[in-house]
């Protein structure tokens, strides 16, 4: 059995939400995309990405494949258009298939699994990421870092030969969950946070989520922020 929740909000300092979301228990396939670009650029290229990922997902392709086939998609999208501003988005994707789990992703947006503790098993594309693990900059310091939002991996601006999707796979043992999240979430809560509210039993799985957005809200709402959460039983 999996229970989920979900749900995005613009935040409080911006007009328009470039997040998008997609939660399916019976295609097994839960995935947040982070939208960028001017003119309502943003909002378009992570709706592009998500139906184009779900839509070859559902023909049967794996998550990786999708997500390079969304990618070439949305460049060929702004190269018929014309469009002189980059449009482009972050994803991180979930599906889970049987007793199994595939996890993929794109960018900055997070996934983890909960289990004893709150675990991120994604890999940020970004300066920041790079920096710390050139040495050259403290993981401590990353949550100020001035270019903390530049990414170095993205949907849509990275050409297809040189886009790495991320992956991790796993056995989906019982009480497992997952928790995808774009940057807005992460850059107003800490993980020891947002760990304490996923880690409520005695919240459902949308509760949690519906807390998650109002604590980040209560911190600033600087960006706009999405979460799902997936639990299995």
């Amino acid at each position: 059995m999996i229970e989920f929740g979900h749900g995005t909000h613009v935040g409080l300092r911006r007009t328009r939400n470039e997040d998008t979301y997609y939660a399916d228990a019976t295609l097994g396939l839960f995935l947040v995309a982070d939208g960028m670009g001017g003119h309502l650029h943003g909002e378009v290229a992570s709706a592009l990405v998500r139906d184009n990922v779900v839509e070859l997902v559902s023909r049967g392709h794996g998550l990786a494949e999708a997500i390079h086939g969304a990618n070439e998609y949305l460049m060929a999208q702004l190269l018929n258009q014309g469009n002189s501003l980059p449009m482009g988005s972050t994803i991180a994707a979930l599906r889970l298939v049987d007793d199994g789990y595939e996890a993929a992703w794109v960018g900055d947006s997070r996934i983890y699994t909960l289990g004893r503790e709150l675990r991120q098993i994604s890999h940020d594309h970004s300066l920041v990421q790079a920096l710390v693990e050139a040495g050259k900059l403290d993981p401590a310091h990353t949550a100020r870092h001035p270019n903390r939002n530049v990414l170095t991996q993205a949907l849509g601006v990275t050409a297809a030969a040189q886009l790495h999707v991320g992956m991790a796979h796993g056995r989906l043992a019982p009480g497992m969950g997952f928790l995808l999240c774009s940057d807005g979430l992460t850059e107003d809560l800490d993980v020891a946070s947002i760990a304490r509210t996923v880690a409520r039993t005695d919240l459902a799985a949308q509760e949690c989520v519906d807390q998650l957005l109002l604590n980040a809200l209560d911190r600033g709402g600087k960006d706009n922020i999405t979460a799902i959460l997936v639990r299995s039983s």
